[in-house]
């Protein structure tokens, strides 16, 4: 290849792990302001403490075991002196843009067991999940590992199982991992007395808007730079991000009748679902997506944690978990030519393969939770919770000069 255009290419996966990468600060604030005062500063710490632990499992084990890559060699090698390691670095900014997908898995589960869980227990779940479980449905789906995608999908089901930017390899799996951690670690006190739902509204409307906002702009660099390279790339990926971000918006708005919260979620619920099937959708399908899950997140959170007493804080279950369910599942009908869209899919093969990955993620939550509770509890101790996760953990609120001055601390 022409050294100006791989350095083009490296130039342009660079920007893409940086626009994911700041998405994890949209992780952050989206927590934020979802959670009570008393455990903002936990949300913060969690957010980029898991991003490290993510990026460092990731880059000596789970990396090795999606792609069969390790970079332990010298620097002269894994930056192109290796024919095994493409030039100027391509392999690096490689790493590091597939690391931001790795680390939004955990960013995923913290929203759910928010304001009750122990941070350390909380970080070795991190590691569990991203270093070893995490890159099994990687590479499978996106390096083809144990010739699953041919024998089981193209052979068997007519089409491999198709995942674009990751609405099954991401987010349903990190929702429905979030769901077992959920289960395993019960709902928050006075959440639930005597058999009824006691709302704990937000602390700031404005923090979690600018979480959501956040989101919204890198995710056209998670989507659109999926294609790796310039070649690759296609405006039609960013049209179709576009509008199913806009169905979920104005679907959440109607089902969950204005407020704020399902609004601001609902653009990320259109924009998980889209994920799969954003680069052969037509547009017009890519919206009618996007409206679809915006509803699905309003009436199954509401459901789950009213009825069902599911207390997933951020509702990340219903969000991640069932609208990524969803988008690979719709890829396969939006997908098709009759519909507009560009085919090379198959019905019988998303549903499989989306369904899969959604048991594949709740087992895995359940177990490595649990094994992280049977080793370091996982739980804070009913004193701590309700003293909150930030004094409780970090001994610092998120305002300290306040809490000197009021005698809180």
């Amino acid at each position: 290849m022409d050294p100006s255009l791989q350095g083009a290419d490296v130039f342009f996966l660079l920007m893409g792990a940086i626009l994911v990468f700041a998405m994890h600060g949209g992780f952050a604030f989206l927590e934020v302001g979802t959670v009570r005062h008393k455990s903002q500063v936990n949300a913060l710490v969690k957010i980029l403490v898991d991003f490290a632990i993510s990026t460092i499992c990731y880059f000596f084990i789970g990396y090795w075991i999606s792609y069969g890559v390790t970079f332990l060699a010298d620097a002269a090698s894994i930056s192109g002196g290796d024919t095994a390691f493409a030039p100027q670095g391509m392999a690096l900014v490689k790493f590091f843009f597939l690391a931001t997908f790795a680390a939004a898995v955990p960013a995923i589960v913290s929203g759910g067991i928010a304001e009750r869980a122990r941070f350390g227990a909380q970080c070795a779940a991190t590691a569990l999940v991203v270093g070893l479980c995490y890159p099994l449905i990687e590479g499978i789906v996106w390096n083809g590992n144990f010739a699953i995608q041919q024998t089981l999908f193209a052979d068997a089901l007519g089409a491999q199982f198709k995942d674009f930017a990751g609405s099954i390899v991401v987010h349903a799996f990190g929702g429905w991992v979030a769901l077992g951690a959920i289960l395993r670690l019960g709902p928050r006190l006075g959440r639930y007395d005597r058999g009824s739902s006691i709302g704990i509204p937000p602390s700031s409307i404005p923090w979690l808007a600018m979480g959501s906002w956040l989101l919204c702009v890198g995710w056209f660099g998670f989507n659109v730079m999926s294609a790796q390279s310039l070649k690759g790339i296609s405006g039609l990926v960013a049209l179709n991000s576009l509008m199913a971000m806009c169905g979920g918006i104005l679907a959440a708005l109607v089902a969950g009748r204005n407020d704020p919260g399902f609004v601001h979620n609902g653009a990320l619920a259109g924009l998980v679902a889209v994920c799969a099937g954003s680069d052969i959708m037509h547009p017009v399908g890519a919206l009618v997506t996007g409206a679809a899950a915006g509803v699905i997140f309003v009436q199954m959170f509401q459901i789950s944690s009213n009825r069902w007493k599911i207390d997933d804080v951020l509702g990340v279950w219903a969000l991640h978990g069932l609208c990524g369910l969803w988008g690979g599942i719709a890829c396969g009908i939006f997908g098709q030519t009759a519909l507009g869209g560009l085919g090379g899919v198959t019905l019988s093969s998303q549903l499989v393969g989306s369904v899969a990955g959604a048991i594949f993620g709740l087992i895995v939550g359940v177990v490595v939770y649990s094994i992280v509770h049977a080793a370091f509890g996982l739980r804070l101790t009913p004193e701590e919770e309700r003293r909150g996760a930030d004094l409780s953990i970090h001994k610092i609120g998120a305002n300290p000069e306040e809490d000197v001055r009021t005698g809180r601390v």
